[in-house]
């Protein structure tokens, strides 16, 4: 038998809650992030983030997945509340609203703690990489490779953005990242706690595979177009390249980040 969700329902688009849903969604309200779609929305739960509110589809909450998922939420989040399909749609950041819609607390963003760690630190530093779907993906890969940390410089765009999220897939929320410092602060800090530094380039003096992975290490990868600059790859202690055969030059940076990572794993057993 169901169990009925006692839940507030919302039927103008005027409402304040929606217009808070659309000013974090905007990157207007940036102390909350938006996420959006069941199997994010159960990752933040999973992650126990600080839910301030849920706002779900009538119709989504007739499947059984999305009513279980309601039911674990409601004690936890600070509002619920029902919409329909076409209220839904005027806060959804796809073209097809995903059914639910979640704002929760941003994410604690300081320094990855390496020194803490168990493992041996194996960082990913994210500078002037400006597409979030990059971005997103990057930090799943760096997850699924066991990297202990990420930092993004504040060149570099939001990851608790929606795309960046859903690009991550809940990685944002699980990985320790550190967000919104200077490329310089973010080199020195590595210099000081004993990181290699090696940035990615694709006239990287070693091959990706002559590189020791098992020592404390951060990889610095650039934005897709040009890369990282001359200036900001002599502030590392290595470069790797990745050999390629045929006309092509480079590789997008989520997939050199990919090959890279995993090459550390492969090392580190």
């Amino acid at each position: 038998m169901e169990t009925q969700l006692d839940q507030a329902q919302i039927t103008s688009r005027d409402n304040p809650l929606l217009q808070r849903a659309r000013a974090v969604r905007d990157g207007r309200e940036t102390s909350l992030i938006f996420v959006e779609g069941l199997r994010l929305s159960e990752e933040a739960l999973k992650s126990r983030l600080e839910i301030q509110a849920v706002i779900y589809s009538d119709e989504i909450a007739h499947k059984e997945r999305a009513r279980q998922f309601l039911e674990q939420v409601s004690p936890v989040a600070k509002r619920v509340a029902a919409v329909s399909e076409k209220l839904l749609a005027t806060i959804s950041f796809t073209k097809t609203p995903q059914g639910i819609v979640l704002l929760a607390n941003r994410p604690q963003t300081a320094r990855p703690l390496v020194v803490n760690s168990p493992h041996i630190p194996l960082l990913v530093v994210l500078h002037r990489i400006n597409n979030p779907v990059n971005v997103g993906a990057i930090l799943r890969t760096a997850e699924a490779a066991g990297a202990t940390g990420a930092i993004a410089t504040s060149q570099t765009s939001d990851p608790f953005s929606p795309k960046s999220l859903r690009g991550a897939m809940g990685a944002a929320f699980r990985l320790p990242i550190w967000h919104g410092i200077t490329y310089a602060e973010a080199m020195n800090w590595c210099r000081e706690n004993r990181v290699t530094l090696l940035a990615a380039d694709a006239e990287g003096k070693m091959c990706y595979t002559d590189f020791d992975w098992t020592v404390a290490s951060a990889l610095v990868l650039g934005p897709e177009s040009e890369g990282l600059s001359a200036e900001e790859i002599a502030a590392t202690k290595h470069s790797v390249r990745i050999p390629m055969k045929g006309s092509v030059e480079s590789l997008n940076v989520a997939v050199t980040a990919g090959v890279l990572l995993y090459e550390a794993a492969r090392q580190r057993g």
